[in-house]
């Protein structure tokens, strides 16, 4: 079967306003043998490491998307070229390529925030990692707790009558006391550094039988708890493994490049704010080699719980970040189409490539292989500090 394209055009990959946001990234200068944070402006790409060494730095800035306006450097390429030579398939490692445009930042998520996705995640502990078996189970559980919980507040008076009432027929379960009880899930979902970005191979692990893309924005949090912008993010997600067990999600969530952020990230200013975050669609489109085409997505406007009480249950007083962090906020697409046998539901295949597109951020186009044949991670937070004090930047 022929493989496919990745639409990596600047068009496709710019927010659907162009350069009118505060746009920043990451790219890797091969002459340079490290990455680069630079703003993306319609003249190109302006190499701004010298004012801010990393992406974390210029968050901690008490305005970024004014720093970044201000902010000084070499213009080195177009987007459109460092674009073209993203793609591991056809990368020329002499020219610069585009990576995930986040560093130091912890990388975690939030899990369970539609009740979507929560109906699911009962599903999936119910089956025991047994795809198969979803169907059923899912009619059983739309009967005893209905499809439409988006109006209910989590941890509310309402939430707990309906706790109560799922605990005396023997149909409570951990995600729905996190889906609605007042603590909101949030996890480690990969390590600093760790992320793979726009145009990237992406890994799900080869044993899994049953896995998915979770299509998510995800917010940049300084290290005082404030949000300074959002990006997009594939939360690569096993559902046979987490279905085995919860304890098992570390293996679920975090594998050699499952973790996928990008294209940009885009600085809250005058053009773009938390409620246009709010307000904010997330499409998703998944294509395999196979001919297979599935499409959704998540409207934020259905969270259950804001993205600004989230962002306050991950840090505060009781738990800080002092290189900031970047937050998935959940997903309510979880796709159930069937894509082998009757009743088998949706699991990816090598080759899938996987776009997560939003007016305002732009488009996030990944390639699925399995982990271990995605390039390996080999460069962390030690070789950054490296190769920043090498080049006399720190």
């Amino acid at each position: 079967m022929p493989q496919l394209e990745l639409n990596l055009t600047e068009t496709a990959t710019l927010p659907i306003d162009g350069y009118a946001g505060a746009l920043v990234g990451r790219v890797w200068r091969p002459e340079l043998s490290g990455p680069s944070v630079v703003a993306a402006r319609p003249d190109g790409l302006v190499d701004v490491t010298r004012r801010f060494p990393s992406l974390r730095d210029l968050c901690e800035e008490p305005d970024p998307s004014a720093a970044l306006r201000a902010a000084q450097g070499e213009r080195f390429a177009s987007l459109e070229e460092v674009l073209a030579n993203t793609p591991q398939t056809r990368r020329d490692p002499a020219k610069p390529w585009l990576l995930a445009p986040v560093d130091l930042q912890a990388i975690k998520a939030a899990g369970v925030t539609f009740a979507t996705s929560m109906l699911e995640r009962v599903i999936e502990e119910r089956a025991r990692g047994d795809r198969s078996a979803a169907a059923k189970i899912r009619d059983e559980m739309i009967g005893l707790i209905g499809e439409d919980l988006s109006r209910l507040k989590p941890g509310s008076p309402a939430a707990m009558r309906l706790k109560d009432a799922l605990i005396a027929q023997g149909a409570w379960s951990q995600y729905l006391e996190v889906g609605i009880g007042p603590d909101a899930e949030i996890f480690t979902k990969s390590q600093p550094m760790s992320a793979v970005g726009h145009g990237a191979d992406a890994g799900f692990h080869k044993a899994s039988a049953w896995n998915n893309p979770e299509p998510e924005v995800v917010l940049a949090i300084n290290s005082g708890g404030r949000i300074v912008g959002a990006t997009l993010g594939n939360d690569v997600n096993l559902r046979d493994v987490e279905g085995r067990s919860a304890l098992l999600l570390g293996k679920a969530k975090d594998q050699n490049a499952s973790c996928a952020i990008g294209p940009l990230l885009r600085l809250f200013d005058a053009s773009f704010s938390l409620d246009d975050v709010r307000a904010m669609h997330v499409g998703l489109t998944v294509e395999g080699e196979d001919g297979f085409k599935l499409e959704g997505g998540s409207s934020i406007s259905k969270i259950s719980r804001d993205p600004a009480d989230l962002v306050a249950q991950m840090t505060g007083a009781s738990h800080q970040y002092p290189d900031g962090a970047v937050l998935f906020l959940g997903t309510m697409f979880a796709p159930v189409a069937d894509r082998e046998a009757p009743g088998k539901g949706f699991t990816h295949k090598q080759g899938d490539v996987v776009t997560v597109a939003a007016g305002k951020l732009g488009q996030l186009t990944n390639r699925m292989r399995h982990c271990d044949e995605c390039p390996p991670w080999a460069f962390g937070a030690s070789h950054l500090m490296r190769n920043l004090a090498k080049r006399g930047l720190i």
